[in-house]
């Protein structure tokens, strides 16, 4: 059974910092081809360096819910590795709302950023797996892994965009899971709890009592660490999990099995 990505070409969205940039790298650190995809262009330039015609680092800069965008980064995906063979959808956001304030759109924002942009994704890349795999007979043609959360799973209000549009992503996995399944790619997701990504690492800053709180809340007493995220992508990835499809895996530190209600999801 081999965990093994090396040699694979992988893109991935929402890649210029936080939980998406730490699963490129390490993408990359296993011998990966990677492309990054991501509306932040000085960022990915700053990430990614010399991404010279010899390199297995590569950037996309555009904004991924415009479908011409989409195109675009596969065209430069196979310009550059001439295939695609992993497709991680972090390309997401978390944004607050007022559930009753009618000039609120923020449920229609999210759903879009993170449901509609990974759904379209998914359509575009699987069809060009099923393309180069023509003549293929047996193995795996291609993984997807869409990056979820378990406020999917949570009921804060405040957060009712963002849980909802989860929620949505979950069973778009699900879904596409079983479309999928005979082209032979299989699609999963990782919802996960706390991680110390960049914008965390800012809300802490800015309220210093949600760390003791999330720690308190969570079984394993700790924040996860993005490369603690990038191993459970790398796993749904890669040719070793070949028989896992449409499953949501959460990496939480066991926080969705104590699930107090009065607890923020951060």
């Amino acid at each position: 059974m081999s965990f093994s990505i090396q040699g694979k070409t992988a893109i991935v969205t929402g890649a210029a910092n936080g939980v998406g940039l730490a699963i490129a790298r390490h993408f990359a650190n296993k011998g990966a081809n990677v492309m990054l995809a991501d509306m932040d262009e000085p960022q990915l330039i700053k990430e990614c360096g010399d991404t010279s015609d010899d390199s297995t680092l590569r950037y996309f800069a555009g904004d991924l819910r415009e479908r011409l965008t989409m195109a675009n980064l596969l065209s430069a995906t196979l310009d550059a590795f001439d295939r695609v063979d992993i497709l991680i959808n972090g390309s997401r956001q978390l944004l607050t709302s007022d559930p009753l304030d009618l000039e609120d759109d923020t449920v229609e924002q999210l759903l879009t950023q993170n449901l509609t942009t990974s759904y379209r994704m998914t359509q575009l890349v699987a069809r060009r797996m099923i393309k180069q795999a023509e003549g293929q007979e047996e193995g795996q043609v291609g993984a997807i892994v869409n990056l979820s959360s378990i406020a999917a799973r949570r009921t804060h209000p405040e957060l009712l965009g963002y849980s909802v549009s989860c929620a949505a992503l979950d069973q778009m996995t699900r879904s596409m899971a079983v479309a999928l399944a005979p082209r032979r790619i299989r699609v999963n997701a990782v919802a996960f709890g706390s991680v110390m990504s960049s914008s965390l690492k800012d809300t802490l800053r800015e309220h210093k009592s949600y760390r003791a709180d999330i720690e308190e809340h969570t079984p394993l007493g700790r924040i996860a660490a993005p490369r603690e995220l990038a191993d459970a992508v790398q796993f749904l990835s890669c040719e070793g999990a070949g028989f896992i499809t449409g499953q949501i895996m959460t990496v939480d530190g066991g926080r969705t099995l104590l699930d107090p209600v009065a607890a923020p999801a951060h």
